[in-house]
């Protein structure tokens, strides 16, 4: 490995999860120094980038060419470690950026991460898969709905949530029809386009998974078990839930859901780590969503699967790093 490369760690976002994305940041920022990398946070705010430097302060990142300059030194980026959640760092924004000035980046591609940010358009494509999909409406903003239809076409309970969202903000449980409407509003504060799904009572498992040019690791399975109605902001973020890995089901499951779990990433054309998350109902594996940019806290799910793997995450990014460099380059 090239020894003293630049690698940019992009934080931020303009979603809810801002906050979520600059404790990742700092969290990756203590990975990755265990190795020799020059390490940069830069700060993504709207319009505004900006180097956040520990020790001389902020500087304003040049989109012209995704530099820096810092004390009069100009700095170049050999790689953009994309730990955003949302727009626009999980919806192929940065992705078409980085393409265009051809440097290499951690996560999938421009269709990869649009696609897969679009909760609707994204299951339609897994379903040759093999995989199990919840029934489900997508409801436009300013569309006309009646929720007693809804009610009786999807049954109650049933699930509303931002159809485009990097974060948990926005979801509700809805046990009444009169509930719907209000959990509609509050889903399109967060997007303008809207998924209302058929509730499944089952276990939550999650895996994680990353494969470069010539490795795969299939992580192993996490079940979650939220302590709140379900997995939303507090139980994800705010010690709501417990997390068991690996999880308590038996082999052949477990081994059921790390191929369907690589068949999903090989569809959906994915690159870097990625988690996808599944309902496990009446011997059933129901998707529920792909995440491009997992959560990268200390106790985050895939810092956990890693260690349960027998690896550490400083040799996960070093891998991801020089895979996306490689790719660039052949």
């Amino acid at each position: 490995m090239t020894k003293n490369r630049n690698i940019a760690i992009l934080a931020g976002g303009n979603s809810s999860e801002e906050g979520i994305s600059m404790k990742g940041a700092a969290q990756i920022t203590k990975w990755l120094s265990k190795t020799s990398y020059n390490v940069y946070t830069i700060l993504i705010k709207g319009v505004s980038w900006t180097v956040k430097h520990p020790e001389l302060g902020d500087f304003q990142v040049s989109k012209d060419d995704f530099s820096v300059t810092i004390n009069g030194e100009k700095v170049e980026f050999d790689c953009a470690l994309i730990a955003i959640h949302g727009t626009p760092g999980e919806n192929g924004l940065l992705q078409g950026y980085f393409e265009m000035l051809n440097i290499p980046y951690t996560t999938g591609g421009v269709m990869n991460t649009s696609v897969t940010f679009n909760k609707y358009f994204c299951k339609d494509l897994v379903r040759e898969t093999g995989v199990d999909l919840a029934k489900g409406h997508l409801i436009q903003k300013g569309q006309v709905i009646d929720p007693s239809i809804l009610a009786i076409q999807l049954g109650l309970p049933l699930f509303v949530k931002p159809n485009e969202s990097g974060s948990s903000y926005g979801i509700s449980k809805v046990k009444t029809t009169e509930d719907i409407a209000p959990a509609i509003t509050k889903a399109l504060a967060e997007d303008s386009a809207v998924i209302i799904e058929e509730f499944i009572a089952g276990r939550e498992l999650t895996c994680g998974l990353v494969k470069t040019a010539d490795k795969e690791l299939i992580f192993p399975v996490t079940e979650i078990i939220s302590k709140n109605e379900f997995f939303d902001y507090e139980a994800k973020y705010l010690n709501q839930s417990e997390e068991v890995t690996p999880a308590d089901i038996s082999s052949s499951l477990s081994e059921r859901i790390q191929i369907l779990s690589s068949k999903i990433y090989d569809k959906l054309n994915c690159r870097g780590i990625v988690r996808i998350d599944y309902i496990y109902s009446n011997d059933q594996l129901y998707f529920l969503e792909i995440n491009t940019v997992p959560g990268m806290s200390e106790a985050s799910i895939i810092p956990q699967q890693v260690k349960v793997y027998g690896k550490e995450m400083h040799e996960i990014f070093s891998m991801v790093i020089e895979d996306a460099i490689e790719r660039k380059s052949a």
